[in-house]
């Protein structure tokens, strides 16, 4: 019989191994099983946005939405003041992603100087100062998407800063730059 705050879980008696098997058989039984149709268009979709799989189905498990947007910090694309062009492979797969492409120049960069260095992007906005208020950011970010939900929106960034961004614009997710782009 269960006692008052149990959660119906399996029982704490035995070994881990079998606690672990009855943990984890309970989580399977709560996870939706998807048709075969459905993971493979998802498959192609995450592809379509160059992303992996696992990766792409964590932010649609997440927000329950698909992703219709990156928003990249001029870090996460290499554009600096001595670089203004962006390396090759990086500005070949922007190019290939298949949906929106919107980006936050860092200072001392200006939006034109960032999208000079790639035309594919579909707009460029000055980023959150370094130590901006949460509500300035805020405010930075929505400036930047726009009409474009946020929580359909994956911040690809490369430093710890950035991070933060993702949260004041209650954005669907951050992916370090090394991530998306590759080593």
């Amino acid at each position: 019989m269960s006692q008052i705050g149990h959660n119906g879980g399996p029982s704490m008696e035995g070994g881990a191994s079998w606690r672990k098997h009855c943990w984890s058989a309970a989580r399977e039984r709560l996870l939706p099983v998807l048709p075969v149709e459905v993971v493979r268009t998802r498959v192609k979709r995450a592809k379509a946005l160059g992303l992996d799989y696992r990766t792409y189905a964590g932010v649609r498990a997440a927000t329950g939405h698909d992703v219709v947007a990156f928003l990249f910090s001029s870090n996460a694309l290499r554009v600096s003041l001595v670089r203004p062009a962006m390396p090759a492979e990086r500005s070949e797969k922007l190019a290939e992603v298949q949906c929106g492409r919107l980006a936050l120049a860092v200072e001392p960069l200006t939006p034109g100087m960032v999208e000079a260095a790639n035309p594919v992007l579909d707009g460029v906005w000055p980023a959150p100062y370094a130590l901006a208020g949460f509500g300035e950011m805020r405010e930075r970010m929505r400036a930047a998407l726009g009409r474009v939900p946020s929580d359909q929106v994956i911040l690809v960034g490369d430093l710890g800063l950035e991070r933060e961004w993702c949260a004041a614009g209650r954005l669907a997710g951050y992916l370090p730059a090394e991530r998306y782009f590759g080593r």
